[in-house]
């Protein structure tokens, strides 16, 4: 027992468990990790959808993001983005990008819906990351209302309220996300393009982004009930708008007046 006691008296013990305790934190971190990799990364596609992937991809992406998909100067590694990201990318035109900007801004798309699955296919089979949602994820049929609070909270402070969009700094911005289908706007959620944050599962769960994906398709189904939304950019501009148009009527008024009298 005095030996022992010895021990933990010695100067390293203070490092060691504190070492210990640094792995242990690790390892659990690890693991929850790999089990929330493993439930995102459900997508299957056969070895030769990323055979002919591969193909594409060093035909048309390789110059900028190396073959293997492993980065260069001129675009970032691939390694473990996943088929989500991929399938957002390419299939809303926004890569390959048209020119060099602040961000890749989307376009008509360049490659057909079976290209893009094998060019999902091929950056996969590279590295574990977020899958393609599951149609049930993508029915429209979640609680708009969850999904309208989960959307304020979460998004509408660069997407704005009614999802019209929004300006970001140094030329950038957050797009209006109405014409866009509910597959991209879950990808989007999951894999944070351009100036996105990531929202995984522990931020807001599957049924969370279906909730969100019902909230935004509903205000785009139902419209502007009162009337022209004015680019739904809130009091601020339909008080100018209502002030100039109102001062304009009132100018033009009062020249007709004055016209008539003299």
């Amino acid at each position: 027992m005095k030996a022992l006691s010895q021990k933990r008296r010695h100067p390293l013990a203070a490092i060691a468990l504190l070492l210990m305790g640094l792995l242990l934190t690790g390892g659990l971190y690890a693991v929850a990790t790999t089990v929330n990799q493993a439930k995102a990364d459900t997508t299957s596609f056969s070895a030769n959808d990323a055979e002919e992937g591969g193909k594409l991809f060093a035909a048309n992406c390789a110059t900028c993001h190396g073959m293997g998909a492993s980065g260069t100067k001129d675009g970032p590694s691939l390694v473990g983005v996943g088929a989500a990201a991929v399938d957002f990318q390419v299939g809303t035109g926004r890569m390959p990008m048209q020119m060099n900007g602040p961000q890749a801004e989307k376009k008509p798309k360049q490659f057909n819906d079976e290209q893009t699955h094998e060019l999902s296919a091929y950056v996969a089979s590279l590295g574990a990351g977020p899958a393609i949602p599951e149609e049930h994820l993508l029915d429209e049929k979640g609680d708009a209302a969850n999904g309208g609070e989960l959307f304020r909270v979460n998004c509408a402070m660069c997407h704005n309220a009614a999802a019209a969009g929004g300006a970001l700094t140094r030329g950038k911005f957050a797009p209006a996300l109405a014409d866009v289908s509910g597959k991209h706007i879950y990808e989007a959620m999951v894999t944070g393009p351009q100036n996105m944050p990531v929202f995984n599962d522990s931020n807001v769960s599957p049924e969370g982004k279906r909730d969100i994906v019902t909230f935004l398709k509903t205000i785009e189904a139902n419209g502007s009930p009162g009337g022209a939304d004015l680019g739904a950019l809130g009091p601020v501009a339909e008080g100018l708008f209502v002030w100039v148009a109102g001062l304009g009527v009132i100018i033009a008024f009062t020249i007709w007046l004055t016209s008539r009298t003299s």
